[in-house]
């Protein structure tokens, strides 16, 4: 255990999972409010990503694995899918919490009633809350509606709303990064979309091909644009009014091969956990991106962490004191450090760089938890997929189970489909697939012998 200046404990568990949550917690999945009432970029975020509302069943399999009780109450988007459900607690013998279901437009209309000084009105949930004497309230966020839920409620939040906003907002923490001496982005500031073209060529000048423009919170890649070709500015996209929502847009130097003498460009993520005394670092992934660095799935360990050595001590050294600025935030929960990790020509040793910090679960906090669950000194890749034929959640349970592909416990190696999204059509398009096996080899393998062998084509997609 290392004592920063700040005398905030920071751990590195090595890959070991942390001790987690002792509390039983009402846990609302309010993934459409990740943007703190920015419902704009709300709609740019359910028209990219498509069946989003699914997206909050990830919790399912995780939810008595962070807070370790059994009587939690998850408050999912939609209803859960029953058969993937009966996998979890039947087949890999996962506690459960319960589940309720309270759409992203009634949560608009529960805010809606707390702003206005209104009365709840009766809804299962709440009687749930009572029932189970619960006494925390979270969610993906911790915005005004659920304070308000756990004010009405007679619970605390984990984190306060001004933590859970101040830890996930990119501005904050470049200003941090810079206060501290850390390595950090050049960056400028677009106080409006008036401001990006003299910030592109500005950036132009200082040896960039290109640059991306972020607003101040962002996710799965809404709130964050590229700027291809600096040296025409009469190519630049226009950017959207809502990313100015929060503040000034960070316009940042786009960093890749053939740029500054960038041989090539990694992705390491480290995973953090931070409980009211101390930060956990508790394990580190590469992230899978697409072209425009938007997140697509994770593996780990990374499989280069070997050939550089340094690497994770440079990261450990950097998530000590971005995990502590993080902590004095008062943000408290899962959360992750995501890092570029850059190769110069003629260099031994990798530049390290924090690209953001997102303060909440994160597409990597699911696999993670699972996997260090049924194999903690194993490997895992998470792989987020959509099938090209949507089919029912039991015919594509039993195309993994068929071929031996599917994961249970007494087993080392497998496939577990962690999460399901859904069409209109009530049939699967697209999924969160988690394989587990001893190395990153053998994940990598065994997903595409899995992906040769079945009769169902797929597509990596975006988170």
């Amino acid at each position: 255990m290392n004592q920063n200046v700040n005398q905030i404990p920071f751990v590195d568990t090595y890959g070991k999972l942390p001790p987690l949550w002792n509390r039983r917690v009402a846990f609302f999945a309010n993934l459409l409010a990740l943007f703190y009432g920015n419902e704009a970029q709300t709609e740019a975020l359910r028209i990219e990503v498509g069946e989003i509302d699914s997206y909050s069943a990830r919790l399912i399999p995780i939810m008595n694995l962070l807070f370790h009780d059994s009587h939690n109450l998850l408050v999912l988007e939609r209803d859960p899918d029953i058969s993937l459900c009966n996998y979890l607690k039947n087949d890999l013998g996962l506690s459960l919490p319960h589940l309720e279901v309270l759409p992203h437009q009634q949560y608009v209309e529960i805010g809606r009633q707390i702003s206005n000084a209104q009365d709840l009105k009766p809804a299962s949930w709440i009687d749930q809350i009572k029932k189970h004497n619960i006494n925390w309230i979270d969610g993906y966020v911790t915005d005004e509606t659920i304070t308000g839920i756990a004010f009405h409620s007679g619970c605390q939040t984990i984190a306060s709303t001004e933590a859970s906003r101040d830890g996930n907002n990119k501005f904050k923490l470049h200003q941090f990064l810079i206060e501290a001496g850390l390595p950090a982005f050049e960056t400028m500031l677009a106080e409006s979309p008036l401001d990006i073209q003299n910030c592109a060529q500005e950036l132009f000048r200082r040896g960039y091909r290109s640059a991306v423009v972020r607003a101040q919170i962002g996710a799965s890649g809404i709130g964050m644009m590229r700027l291809k070709d600096l040296s025409n500015l009469e190519t630049l996209p226009e950017i959207p009014s809502y990313f100015f929502f929060e503040g000034a847009c960070l316009v940042q130097g786009w960093l890749e091969p053939g740029v500054k003498e960038i041989v090539k460009i990694r992705s390491p993520s480290t995973q953090l956990f931070l409980n009211d005394s101390t930060v956990y670092a508790y394990d580190m992934t590469e992230q899978i991106l697409s072209n425009e660095s938007i997140h697509q799935g994770n593996i780990s360990p990374p499989p280069y962490m070997n050939d550089w050595p340094g690497l994770r001590e440079e990261t450990m050294r950097q998530a000590e004191q971005v995990g502590c600025w993080l902590h004095q935030t008062g943000y408290r929960g899962t959360a992750s450090i995501d890092w570029l990790a850059i190769e110069y020509a003629g260099r031994k040793e990798l530049e390290v760089i924090v690209c953001e910090i997102n303060a909440r679960v994160t597409g990597a906090t699911y696999p993670s938890l699972v996997a260090r669950h049924f194999l903690p000194n194993g490997a895992w890749l998470l792989r987020n997929l959509r099938l090209r034929i949507p089919i029912t959640t039991e015919e594509l349970l039993n195309l993994f189970d068929q071929p031996g592909h599917l994961f249970y416990p007494d087993r080392k190696a497998g496939i577990i489909p962690l999460n399901l999204n859904f069409g209109s059509d009530n049939r699967v398009h697209k999924g969160q697939f988690l394989c587990l096996a001893e190395t990153p080899d053998a994940c990598q393998k065994y997903l595409e012998l899995a992906e040769k062998d079945l009769p169902v084509q797929w597509d990596s997609d975006r988170d």
